[in-house]
């Protein structure tokens, strides 16, 4: 039995997937005829491990790399997003409208192509999954930025910060956290979102701090 369920506005209920390993499973979505909304969901009656979150990611037609659109987790089993236009938009973990533990905003995603949309779902840990929605964010506040100066993405300069050092900062941050609450391998939930409230106060207060070599 599948654990995720798909929804194209105007078609049937999607829940069969090919399955690409015990964690990853894939959509193929005809691209025709024209669709504007996407909707992710975990089944009834069907949980995430402990710990893990639900990436979902979509290749394009003509693309062969998969692109991070946001994730769902037991606390919230469902997202949609908006695909319209040649963009897509989410509401997942983490949406603005909310105050879940992760962001959840789309990717680019060409409606309408001759070929199909490969949706793409991976069981992760939640940990991992929260640090690359933060670099998805991080990029996507750059690329705006960088709007206003010939729609070029604006580079900080010599002390920009790889892209993997990043990640690798953002989760040591977390591991720091978790942690500081016992020993042993399990943490639970509510540590996880303690650390996000205190990680996204502290980007708020200061976005460069990762970029220090210390990332603290």
């Amino acid at each position: 039995m599948s654990t995720f369920g798909v929804i194209v506005s105007g078609r049937p209920v999607l829940t069969t997937a090919q399955i690409i390993s015990p964690t990853q499973v894939a959509f193929s979505i005809p691209s025709q005829p024209s669709f504007s909304h996407i909707v992710v969901f975990l089944l009834p009656g069907t949980t995430l491990p402990d710990g893990t979150a639900a990436a979902v990611y979509a290749q394009l037609p003509g693309s062969a790399d998969f692109k991070l659109l946001g994730a769902i987790a037991n606390e919230k089993p469902s997202a949609i997003f908006k695909v319209k236009n040649g963009n897509a938009a989410g509401g997942g973990l983490g949406d603005d409208n909310n105050n879940d533990a992760m962001v959840d905003e789309g990717a680019a995603a060409a409606n309408g192509s001759a070929g199909p949309l490969a949706l793409g779902i991976s069981v992760e840990p939640a940990a991992q999954v929260a640090a690359a929605l933060e670099q998805k964010k991080a990029q996507e506040n750059a690329a705006a930025a960088g709007q206003g100066s010939n729609n070029a993405l604006v580079v900080r300069g010599q002390n920009a910060v790889d892209q993997k050092v990043l990640a690798q900062r953002i989760i040591k941050n977390c591991y720091d956290f978790l942690t500081s609450w016992g020993s042993g391998d399990t943490v639970p939930l509510k540590a996880f979102q303690a650390w996000w409230t205190k990680f996204e106060g502290k980007m708020e207060r200061d976005p460069t701090f990762l970029e220090r070599s210390d990332g603290g």
